[in-house]
């Protein structure tokens, strides 16, 4: 009986770790194949060049001064929440509760310039800000990690659940603070005074909202990469038991962890409302808590690598409505082209860390 007649095509193994430039160059040619992917559907369903669908993506980033810092602004949001839920997933807890923890963040920094603007200095409104949003974000995030810690509760559903509530308490002190009465929004908080407003560095608008993220940045490679905790968060994401087995309090290693990325997203929220918006919206996150998911998954945890990933997913997103406003084309379309190059760039993660063998030429061994 031949064996041989048997013998799959193929077999796919696990690869040995892939230094960083072949993880990336794997990453840039996935990248490469989905534009042109792109182009050929963009030239089969619309009749449009796609190179000139391309520009229109540039110019949506690019296209001016104002449009650049914009795209710059929103890129250190979304960093800033990647970075907040990297700890925590490094840890194998698995933090969706992102969003929440930024509207407690933004919620505790609107309480503070509207009952404490233009009845204390300004600097001590920013400092106050600064301390209610991140002790609310980092407390919003504890409550999970507290029964993740002493009863294994599932952190997922938790930290989902908590967002809801976030959002229906953001909804709820928005009608008190509403103005006008009856409008069911806020507005533009302290517009005439700019109380609580984070000061503007030059002519540049979102010049210290970039600059506080990339110290975030920095200061979060270090801690995950150069200290104890940074450590110890490692060996809990290895094997909780190994972990128990070393020395390792995993019970306060969760909570301290979870506690961070709260803090860090409050942080993020304070931005957002002190530095960016002036308001209070139920939306005002724009779900980057989610998006944050997949910017530290893609980056492999890693705090320089996610300002590319950052970036990378910014500017589809600005490039995909330019598109849509350019050429008279429904958002839709333009969702169908960022997920089709999203869809490549995950997919390319299988060959990074999987390899396809194929069978030898008939007659020879393997």
């Amino acid at each position: 009986m031949n064996n041989k007649a048997h013998t799959p095509l193929f077999h796919v193994s696990r690869r040995a770790a892939l230094p960083w430039y072949g993880a990336w160059g794997i990453r840039a040619a996935a990248l490469l194949i989905a534009l042109l992917a792109c182009a050929l559907i963009t030239n089969l369903i619309t009749g449009l060049n796609p190179l000139e669908v391309y520009a229109t993506i540039w110019q949506g980033s690019f296209g001016s001064a104002r449009r650049t810092w914009v795209l710059f602004q929103n890129i250190a949001m979304l960093l800033c929440v990647s970075l907040a839920i990297t700890p925590a997933f490094r840890m194998r807890c698995w933090n969706l509760g992102g969003d929440g923890q930024m509207l407690i963040g933004c919620l505790a920094t609107t309480a503070c310039m509207i009952l404490l603007g233009g009845k204390l200095p300004n600097g001590v409104v920013i400092l106050c800000m600064f301390v209610s949003s991140v002790l609310a974000g980092a407390v919003w995030a504890a409550i999970p990690a507290f029964f993740k810690a002493k009863w294994n509760t599932n952190e997922t559903l938790f930290t989902l659940m908590m967002n809801y509530i976030a959002t229906q308490l953001v909804a709820y002190y928005i009608i008190i603070w509403e103005v006008p009465k009856g409008a069911g929004k806020i507005g533009i908080i302290n517009q005439s005074t700019q109380a609580g407003w984070l000061p503007q560095i030059g002519s540049y608008k979102y010049l210290l909202n970039i600059l506080i993220v990339a110290v975030v940045c920095v200061l979060m490679y270090i801690y995950l990469n150069y200290s104890k905790h940074g450590y110890e968060i490692a060996v809990v994401g290895e094997s909780e038991r190994t972990a128990r087995y070393v020395g390792i309090k995993v019970d306060r290693v969760i909570i301290r962890t979870m506690f961070l990325s709260g803090a860090v997203c409050g942080l993020a929220g304070m931005l957002l409302v002190g530095g960016t918006e002036h308001t209070l919206t139920t939306t005002i996150t724009s779900g980057r808590g989610f998006t944050a998911v997949m910017v530290s998954w893609l980056a492999k945890f890693n705090p320089i690598w996610m300002i590319l990933t950052s970036f990378l997913l910014v500017f589809l997103e600005r490039g995909a409505g330019q598109i849509a406003t350019s050429f008279g084309l429904s958002a839709s379309y333009a969702d169908i082209l960022t997920g089709l190059i999203l869809f490549f760039i995950i997919g390319s993660e299988f060959f990074i860390n999987y390899q396809i063998k194929f069978r030898h030429a008939a007659g020879k061994e393997d």
